[in-house]
């Protein structure tokens, strides 16, 4: 019986791979070609510079735990946390503006030992918190 059907499977395969005008078959591929960007990581122990960059029209709320720091970032001002080899905990740092908006970070690595964080106005899919993690991966929630 499984003969017969892996026979089947094979004829119905080849049918529809010779059948002229059937041009628009794709075939799986690997990601290596397709796969977008890497995310943003750093090197676990290494020495690293944050800066949070506020590009909304209002100030915004900073809070770094697990030292529960706040902070108050005016609009257009940036705010600078330097990280130093060797740091074994988390860190995350929440954000918030105090009317309630929504607010996106878009993160980048300018440079080897720098994390730049740009706030912006946000709209459907907002953040309000940035992890580092003690392996070197960075979380928008």
């Amino acid at each position: 019986m499984s003969k017969l059907a892996s026979a089947t499977f094979l004829a119905t395969a080849l049918t529809i791979l010779t059948v002229p005008g059937n041009s628009q078959i794709s075939l799986a591929g690997t990601c290596a070609s397709h796969c977008g960007q890497r995310p943003i990581q750093f090197t676990p122990g290494q020495y690293l510079r944050v800066q949070v960059i506020n590009s909304t029209a209002k100030v915004i709320k900073l809070e770094k735990l697990p030292e529960m720091q706040r902070f108050s970032l005016p609009s257009g001002q940036k705010f600078q946390l330097d990280i130093p080899g060797g740091a074994e905990s988390n860190l995350s740092l929440l954000f918030w503006d105090e009317a309630g908006k929504s607010l996106k970070a878009v993160v980048s690595k300018p440079n080897f030992g720098t994390l730049r964080v740009e706030i912006r106005p946000g709209g459907a899919n907002s953040h309000r918190s940035l992890e580092l993690l003690n392996d070197g991966r960075i979380r928008l929630f």
